[in-house]
């Protein structure tokens, strides 16, 4: 194997060496701000000397107090030391003691040094504690292939511990139990935030910008918990890809990715269970979704976040009646019986309801809804199609599709409000609508959504 030169080995190894024109300028520096040894300029000045002797297997200038052995790839040749040198560090040869192998440049450090002296690499705490029921490394004995060597180019180590991995397991009732092999840390939430959003599924209208948008609003608003609505695969692949995705636990795996639409969750917080209920009498395929969380400390409070997108009035010819309004209400009563049984319940969702046509929401005693609740005064529409302008020469239609129903026993409802309702900047697209039999093109802007988001805040009682 051909030797490395270290300075290669460091060039080639950590990014930041590689456009520096000056290395052997840098380097001095670069020891001085990365290993306390090299702090003091004395001992920098007199160790960067020629007394020090360069290994001939990998080039490492090593101090004349490691007379024998190279401390980068334990290569044994005294020869290399120049014997008319003199040498204030003089000792003995190295003695038998414990050291831990860098993982980034593989030098050899002293087991009381927790950052490697030539990289500035921290060894985790596990590694050190790993060597105290082991034997003294004798210079003598055959080491471990894997140990001291440099490689060009660097392998990986053999000898990696296994990772503990978050699993997620399918069950016969539809239930997703989420299992942790490390212990669930304890939750205590002053305050909690849900977001529902009907995400809209229309592929064709600017949805990478829309779906970034959306994106951002998550970021700026936080949410714990988020229930989404007309999820489809492209979407999903799209939320996958985003950095806020990273911080969530989703509902929804890959492989179960293989409807038109459907709802989707995503939790920050502890998560005992995701539930998929589809309803009885559906013929779009709607079901109830829910998410078990765990808070207060140990878990003592339980909470049930569910979504839904109950069935959808279809309004077209040739009678134009087909409005679903009974399915609707029976679905709105048969998810209200599945999670009455909880002490803490949260249903958010793109429910379709019309006040006018369904009636009020089916409520039993003790639910509330929580725009009613909190803005008894404000409309509060999710879908508008006069404040929405990208939604304009549509049917006019205002109405709260979207609502949050709550039963909460250790929380209260803290504010309510719509989000997603700007103009992404510098973007439209045109509209081709019939005006008395004439074809007109109308450019109009863009939102995030056809609906607007809801964002629910609760807090401790």
């Amino acid at each position: 194997m051909a030797s490395l030169n270290f300075t290669s080995f460091l060039i080639t190894t950590y990014p930041r060496f590689r456009n520096l024109r000056n290395f052997n300028f840098f380097f001095p520096s670069f020891l001085i701000t990365t290993s306390p040894r090299f702090r003091n300029p004395r001992i920098f000045s007199f160790f960067s000397k020629s007394m020090a002797w360069s290994c001939s297997k990998c080039t490492f200038l090593n101090p004349p107090s490691q007379k024998s052995t190279c401390q980068i790839c334990l290569y044994s040749s005294s020869s290399s030391v120049s014997s008319s040198s003199p040498s204030p560090f003089s000792s003995s040869s190295p003695t038998a003691t414990l050291k831990w192998s860098c993982k980034a440049c593989t030098f050899l450090n002293p087991i009381g040094q927790h950052n490697c002296e030539v990289c500035g690499t921290r060894s985790s705490a596990s590694l050190l504690s790993d060597f105290e029921d082991l034997d003294p490394i004798n210079s003598d004995e055959i080491l471990d292939s894997s140990i001291g060597s440099v490689f060009l180019p660097l392998k990986a180590c053999q000898n990696k511990r296994k990772v503990e991995q978050i699993s997620t397991e399918e069950s016969t009732d539809c239930f997703l139990d989420v299992g942790t092999t490390e212990e669930k840390k304890e939750i205590e939430l002053q305050t909690l935030k849900v977001l529902s959003y009907n995400v809209w599924f229309n592929e064709d209208l600017e949805l990478h910008k829309r779906m970034k948008a959306l994106g951002d609003l998550i970021q700026l608003h936080t949410p714990d918990v988020i229930c989404l609505q007309e999820v489809t695969p492209t979407i999903y692949q799209i939320f996958q890809q985003s950095s806020w995705w990273k911080v969530y636990r989703c509902s929804v795996s890959y492989e179960m990715v293989n409807k038109p639409y459907f709802c989707m969750q995503l939790s920050k917080l502890p998560t005992k269970s995701f539930s998929c209920k589809p309803f009885s009498n559906s013929i779009m395929g709607r079901e109830l979704c829910s998410t078990e969380i765990e808070v207060g400390g140990g878990g003592s409070k339980q909470l049930v976040i569910a979504t839904s997108h109950l069935e959808s009035p279809c309004p077209a010819p040739p009678t134009w009646n087909q409005m679903f309004s009974k399915e609707r209400v029976a679905q709105a009563k048969e998810a209200i019986l599945i999670l009455k049984g909880s002490p803490n319940v949260i249903l958010g969702g793109d429910m379709n309801w019309d006040d006018k046509l369904d009636g009020q929401f089916p409520l039993p005693d003790g639910w509330v809804d929580a725009w009613s609740e909190l803005k008894p005064g404000d409309n509060g529409y999710t879908y508008d199609t006069k404040s929405n302008q990208m939604l304009s020469g549509n049917r006019t239609l205002q109405k709260r599709l979207d609502r949050f129903m709550c039963f909460l026993q250790d929380f209260k409802i803290c504010g309510i409000e719509l989000i997603g309702r700007e103009e992404l900047p510098g973007l439209s697209y045109c509209k081709e609508k019939k005006v008395k039999g004439k074809l007109q093109k109308l450019m109009l802007p863009v939102l995030p959504s056809d609906h607007y988001g809801l964002l629910l805040t609760i807090c401790n009682k």
